[in-house]
């Protein structure tokens, strides 16, 4: 891969590794670390890329907030951040008001259903596209992505 499509291709799909990262982790500032550490790490692997290049990306992603968590005790995690509350990127007061519920919500779910259901609903990945992302069976995802709902449902009480 050449450089100049490595860049053609962050700058298409960066807002949306962001905005993954950061609900994932509940941190504007670390999710721009944790893409960060994940642009370079696909920068230094370039060479080798074969493929579709946002699902790879991701995944670079997902590994970097996977190896964040082992090195981070989960309770420092915080979901109750700004960034975290509009990740949806919600423009007007109401839309914000929508969706803190569900943000609060996800931070209460396993991290493998978080992913799935951000992936899946956020970035409007593919079941197949999520499970090269996370390293899992296709209908893993599945199970992850219907768990993961009724997990949601029973918190927002809808």
């Amino acid at each position: 891969m050449t450089r100049e499509r490595f860049i053609s291709e962050v700058r298409a799909c960066q807002g949306r590794l962001r905005r993954f990262l950061t609900s994932l982790c509940g941190d504007a500032a670390l999710a721009d670390d944790l893409a960060q550490e994940a642009l370079v790490r696909a920068y230094v692997n370039s060479g080798r890329f074969i493929g579709n290049f946002k699902a790879w990306l991701f995944r670079i992603a997902y590994n970097c907030f996977i190896d964040n968590l082992r090195r981070v005790p989960a309770s420092s995690v915080s979901f109750d951040s700004y960034e975290v509350q509009h990740v949806a990127d919600a423009s007007a007061s109401d839309d914000a008001f929508r969706h803190e519920a569900l943000t609060r919500a996800l931070a209460r779910i396993p991290e493998k259903e978080r992913t799935a259901i951000a992936l899946h609903y956020f970035e409007d990945l593919s079941v197949k596209e999520i499970a090269s992302i996370m390293q899992i069976p296709a209908g893993t995802v599945k199970y992850h992505l219907s768990v993961g709902r009724d997990h949601l449902k029973q918190l927002i009480r809808l």
